[in-house]
């Protein structure tokens, strides 16, 4: 470990990083708890109790299907699914045999699942029956040849004990020339054929926009999985004993980490829901006695704005990780959630980019810094760089944020130029701003592409909408760069209001409060507003799908 790192070390942890049941892949880790713990419960689904043993054999059948189908090592599966149990089995069932998973949004419309299915060269798709017309609309244009669907309502117990989503009880439809995953199942009579896995060799493949560009397939290996999945475990004090609220999206990498691998790995148990609902995730916290929850902030707040909340008994909640997305979290909010929840604490979740398999840094529980993403994470180095010349800035200066971790990816799949610009000698160039201060803690402070120039200042839109959020009226802000004669760009704001607020607040209001409290070029000029804001299943504002219905 960097002696730098190692000198402020938080004292509750270990310096070294340990492997639970050391060094192989995760869908080891599943066979090895299913072995030792079969009856151990592994998924609870709205009631639904699915043991490691289960979800062992489910995945084991489901790998062995993909190899007599001619899926080969090394092949890229897509999974067009949302939260559910199946996605699990496919998960893991694709990486036993040593193919490559590859998550598509299952909020895609059509140009976009048919640009990444043709981009990743994809033969085999798992989708859910309900996203079927997609695939259906894309697939003579690309290389699919054996579509794999199931449905969201088929692991559901016939009493759920908890609200089931209105969308996941919809019938099983018929539909011909395609296959359904848990018939395929069903009918496996043989076993997993023996494939050779190397730790290097790429078991996940997800895409990303990088740092400019069209979105890239990031390619992550076993090993990048197996480290960032011991080190989030390690620095977060995960236990086997933990029951983890599994609701982020598990197609996104930091659900993936937090809300798939991690629990597999600590031998937990988990409760999952296919989506966020604020009075589900209260039900599940009461019944379930859950502990640990990753989630965005904007979660947090809707579940404590739940009208007589009190009524669910969430003490057993003793860890929550929160993503500043669209709602910064701030010591205010912890104060707040630690009160609602009977003490459980909130901290920032992680720094991190899909090319690393993300969590770069982690935040010392017994150490929070608020406004930062906390200090570098196990066998990790951050350094912050001039973005032109290269050269190391110093503690407190602002620059470009590079990162030397074990969970570096191996390149974009496809484009050995966009590879060589973002991994160089061993370092990730993130194209992302950021500094270090005297203790080693990361502040972020935004994207160069999404940077706004003006009139020669660098305008970070982070920045402008952490003060934004100041405002007592304001529920959520995103912030953008327009085109200007005269200054080259100027900031606009897109705001949604509170509740009850859009009667009393208007744009010009909201333009002279930010004139009183921010440097006259970071002031927005314009402000929208909107009842929502575009975002990822994750909960992160799309700005640049604002800038695309400006222009």
């Amino acid at each position: 470990m960097d002696e730098r790192i190692r000198k402020d070390w938080p004292g509750n942890l270990d310096p070294n990083l340990t492997y639970f049941k050391g060094q192989k892949p995760l869908h080891e880790y599943l066979r090895d708890n299913a072995r030792l713990n079969p009856e151990r419960i592994a998924i609870i689904w709205y009631g639904r109790e699915i043991t490691y043993g289960e979800l062992d054999d489910l995945s084991e059948r489901f790998a062995s299907f993909l190899s007599s189908s001619g899926v080969k090592k090394g092949e890229r599966v897509a999974l067009f699914l949302s939260n559910c149990p199946q996605y699990f089995i496919a998960h893991y069932g694709i990486q036993k045999i040593g193919a490559v998973v590859s998550p598509c949004s299952p909020l895609f419309k059509e140009w976009e699942l048919e640009y990444q299915l043709t981009d990743m060269e994809a033969k085999v798709i798992v989708a859910a029956d309900s996203l079927y017309d997609v695939v259906a609309k894309v697939q003579s244009k690309t290389k699919i040849e054996q579509i794999i669907l199931t449905n969201y309502g088929e692991f559901l117990p016939d009493e759920p004990s908890l609200n089931v989503p209105a969308e996941i009880c919809k019938p099983k439809p018929i539909i011909s020339d395609v296959q359904d995953m848990l018939s395929v199942i069903n009918d496996v009579k043989g076993s997993v054929p023996a494939v050779d896995v190397n730790m290097d060799d790429i078991s996940l493949m997800v895409y990303t926009s990088g740092t400019t560009g069209k979105p890239k397939g990031a390619m992550l290996s076993y090993g990048n999985a197996l480290f960032k999945t011991a080190a989030a475990t390690q620095s977060n004090r995960i236990l086997e004993k933990d029951i983890f609220l599994t609701v982020v999206p598990l197609y996104h990498i930091a659900g993936m980490l937090l809300g798939l691998n991690c629990p597999i790995y600590a031998n937990a148990s988990m409760v999952l829901l296919y989506r966020f609902d604020p009075i589900t995730v209260l039900q599940a916290i009461d019944q379930y006695k859950c502990t640990w929850w990753y989630s965005v902030v904007p979660m947090n707040v809707a579940v404590m704005q739940v009208p007589n909340a009190g009524q669910y008994d969430i003490s057993s909640l003793r860890t929550t990780r929160g993503t500043s997305f669209g709602i910064n979290l701030t010591q205010e909010i912890a104060e707040a959630w630690a009160k609602f929840t009977g003490g459980c604490q909130i901290c920032e979740g992680a720094y991190g980019l899909s090319e690393t398999h993300t969590a770069d840094t982690f935040m010392p529980s017994n150490a929070v810094k608020w406004g930062t993403q906390g200090i570098p994470t196990y066998e990790t180095k951050i350094r912050i760089v001039d973005p032109e010349t290269g050269k190391e800035k110093p503690v407190g200066e602002m620059g470009e944020i590079v990162i030397s971790t074990p969970g570096a990816f191996k390149g974009y799949w496809n484009k050995p130029e966009e590879s060589a610009q973002t991994l160089r000698e061993g370092w990730i160039y993130t194209g992302d701003m950021g500094q270090l201060d005297a203790k080693n803690y990361l502040i972020f402070c935004g994207r160069f592409k999404e940077m706004i120039k003006v009139s020669g200042y660098s305008v970070f839109p982070e920045e402008v909408e952490a003060m934004l959020m100041r405002h007592e009226g304001i529920a959520q802000a995103a912030v953008t760069g327009v085109p200007d004669a005269q200054k080259g760009e100027v900031v606009k704001a897109y705001i949604v209001l509170k509740s009850g607020q859009s009667t009393h607040i208007t744009d010009q209001n909201i333009m002279d409060w930010a004139k009183q409290r921010m440097a006259p070029y970071k002031a927005p000029r314009y402000v929208e507003f909107r009842e929502s804001l575009p975002a990822t299943g994750a909960g992160k504002v799309l700005r640049r799908l604002l800038k695309e219905k400006q222009n």
